[in-house]
């Protein structure tokens, strides 16, 4: 039967308010919460979902769904109502457990809690810098794959963000850099209601937010009415229609809308609405159910499994049309999205790190690395690096890289510019949309610019690659502000973020290889500016490397001293140790996580419990190393800022050379 306008806006509105009651009651049975973002958000959600997202309930990770990301994402309850309602497995006692310990709904959106939510979002800006990076992949992915007649990888990014998003800086960073790319199916509704938790924003957020975008290359919506269905349906038609920019869509929204007393004002941002406004709320806007009562007619509408199954269904007959005029690529597009490794990697590994061996060459361990990516990421395709403005120095390009412009080209390499935040947060969502490995390189100091989005990186579990070179003073002449000190030390303590520290070219291999292959999380990857020795080391010795310590140098019976060394002090150690061959052993420590993962027994047959004279060498903060040499141990580290002298003049200066190790050696044995 055919609806009249006003039956259509009348559903419309219907369905809509089922989001605004579920949000509200799960907030209030919660006692805990953001009801003002989701009902405020409602319609605008009821037109992207009902009209326009491709995506499948019964299949959250088909490969080509739309990707739509809630990057303000303290309104998770707006989320987790479009997923319940729609037919995703997010039952209403999911629901009724908003906030609550071990639930599929928490606080914030959370990526492999709940199914349908495809990143973790809560720190603002992040979620809007994720959303780039799935745009990204897609480009590139649709560059790489698709042949005419055969359109495999065709899908939206879509992105609701709020004041908030935008007064963080990584929005400037990141859209900055989407609209230089021409990211043109990314569009973005900015959550217009002039509302934060301090209250109004006029009072510190005053920009001309339609105009900074235009600047940054956008295309922009302004002055679409949020609550008005007809209004943002044509403003989503618009978007789609300027494939070769972002769309940022500006609705203009009343925070809490259908909240008599306290809708437009902060009251209704991060708390409960309370019993007697929830009743209210229920009379204003017509909504004449319980709590946690949706009527089988709206279910009914909202359910998208049975369009979302025939959607997939048609894109799978594509797939086979193309994978029978297309086979090889067609396989590697499926080995990609699966994230799997080709079958020849081991082969390809273990002749590189032979071929590196036999060289014993001395040269920087972020030369070594560039080494790395010229062995490895020839096999691999899917690797996708970038640095933030300091390629050169970084090293994070290979002899195949091929740069990313606003033109549909298959491409390898981002050129981010000084956006260290962003260039984080966008590999992340790179990663989390599928078919890549992403990298990305900057100096270890400027870890701290970056410092969030690597913590969302370790939270998701998601396969980022952070490259960080300059890893000591051994930076030299550029000083104190650019030297790290305590960063090494307080990356390591992110927890689900693999740390190395590598010494040599060896050790560099070996640490690639353990990121590449690793799954479950990041890592983290520590390089020098200057030169290091190379270490030679048994078959056995290489080997277990990969178990994040091993003895490198070692005595014939039980030795008396253990030293621990990383990185480019690992030299230090090992000539030091010659002046005592009975009685010293060294152990080199690339990634104190890994060493630690390992079993007791391994770990103990290298730091064995009757050694008690141990030294921890790492030219960084020397406290993190007391939980190798306990309150006993001696620590050559540092704990002061460095200075600006070449990098010789300040590793004598501050105690980093064989002379100072085999002293303190000598003092440990007489002690």
């Amino acid at each position: 039967m055919k609806m009249n306008a006003e039956q259509v806006a009348l559903t419309r509105r219907e369905l809509a308010n089922a989001i605004r009651a579920l949000s509200m009651d799960a907030v209030q049975r919660a006692n805990s919460g953001h009801p003002g973002m989701p009902m405020g958000m409602a319609d605008i959600a009821q037109v992207l979902w009902s009209d326009f997202l491709k995506h499948n309930p019964n299949n959250p990770k088909w490969v080509d769904r739309d990707r739509f990301v809630v990057s303000n994402g303290h309104g998770s309850m707006l989320l987790y109502s479009l997923l319940h309602l729609s037919g995703y497995d997010l039952s209403i006692e999911d629901i009724k457990n908003f906030r609550q310990l071990h639930s599929k709904t928490p606080g914030h959106p959370e990526f492999g809690y709940t199914p349908g939510v495809e990143t973790t979002t809560g720190p603002l800006g992040q979620g809007l810098s994720n959303a780039v990076g799935m745009a990204i992949a897609e480009k590139i992915l649709a560059a790489r794959f698709n042949r005419p007649g055969h359109s495999i990888v065709d899908h939206y990014t879509y992105v609701f963000l709020g004041d908030g998003c935008l007064m963080e800086g990584i929005s400037h960073e990141a859209c900055s850099l989407a609209g230089t790319l021409g990211l043109g199916k990314l569009i973005s509704f900015w959550d217009d209601n002039s509302v934060s938790i301090d209250g109004d924003v006029s009072g510190w957020f005053t920009d001309d937010t339609p105009a900074r975008f235009e600047a940054y290359g956008w295309h922009v919506i302004p002055n679409v009415d949020g609550h008005d269905a007809d209004q943002v349906n044509n403003a989503i038609k618009e978007a789609q229609a300027h494939n070769h920019r972002p769309t940022l869509i500006c609705c203009k929204t009343v925070i809490g809308w259908g909240s008599p007393n306290k809708q437009g004002s902060a009251t209704c941002h991060g708390a409960a609405l309370g019993e007697e406004e929830v009743a209210l709320v229920r009379e204003t806007i017509g909504w004449h159910y319980a709590p946690f009562e949706i009527p089988d007619g709206i279910y009914t509408q909202w359910d998208a499994r049975v369009r979302g199954s025939n959607l997939e269904s048609e894109w799978v007959q594509r797939f086979k049309a193309y994978k029978a005029e297309y086979p090889e690529p067609a396989g590697e597009f499926e080995r990609r999205i699966d994230g799997e490794l080709p079958a020849h990697w081991e082969k390809v590994v273990t002749d590189f790190i032979q071929q590196i061996e036999a060289e014993a060459r001395s040269d920087a361990t972020r030369k070594f690395s560039q080494s790395c990516l010229n062995a490895y990421a020839a096999v691999l395709p899917e690797m996708i690096g970038g640095s933030a403005d300091l390629t050169g120095s970084n090293n994070t390009t290979w002899s195949g890289s091929t740069t990313l412009t606003s033109d549909p080209v298959d491409a390898n390499y981002v050129y981010y510019g000084v956006r260290e935040f962003a260039m984080s947060a966008v590999m992340n969502g790179i990663a989390l949309h599928g078919g890549f490995i992403p990298y990305g390189g900057t100096f270890l100091v400027f870890s701290d610019y970056a410092r969030n989005a690597v913590r969302m990186a370790a939270l998701m579990g998601v396969r980022s690659i952070f490259v960080y070179t300059h890893d000591s003073i051994g930076l030299g002449e550029d000083g104190p502000t650019h030297q790290p000190v305590e960063q090494a030390a307080s990356i390591r303590l992110i927890p689900n973020l693999s740390v190395w520290r590598p010494c040599d070219g060896v050790e560099s291999a070996v640490a690639w290889q353990r990121a590449i292959e690793r799954r479950q999380g990041p890592s983290a990857l520590l390089f020098t500016r200057q030169s290091v020795a190379h270490q030679h080391r048994t078959p056995g010795q290489i080997e277990n490397i990969k178990r994040g310590g091993y003895i490198l140098v070692d005595t014939e019976t039980e030795p008396s001293v253990i030293v621990i060394a990383t990185g480019s002090e690992v030299e230090l150690a090992v000539e030091a140790a010659r002046h005592f061959p009975d009685e010293v052993r060294v152990v080199s420590m690339p990634s104190t996580d890994v060493f630690d993962e390992q079993d007791e027994q391994y770990k103990h047959s290298v730091l064995p419990v009757s050694v008690d004279k141990r030294i921890a060498i790492e030219a960084g903060v020397a406290d993190y190393w007391r939980k190798y040499v306990g309150l006993t141990g001696r620590i050559i580290g540092l704990n002061s800022f460095g200075e600006s002298a070449p990098a010789k003049d300040l590793f004598s200066h501050f105690g980093f050379n064989v002379d100072k190790v085999t002293e303190t050696i000598a003092n440990i044995l007489d002690g």
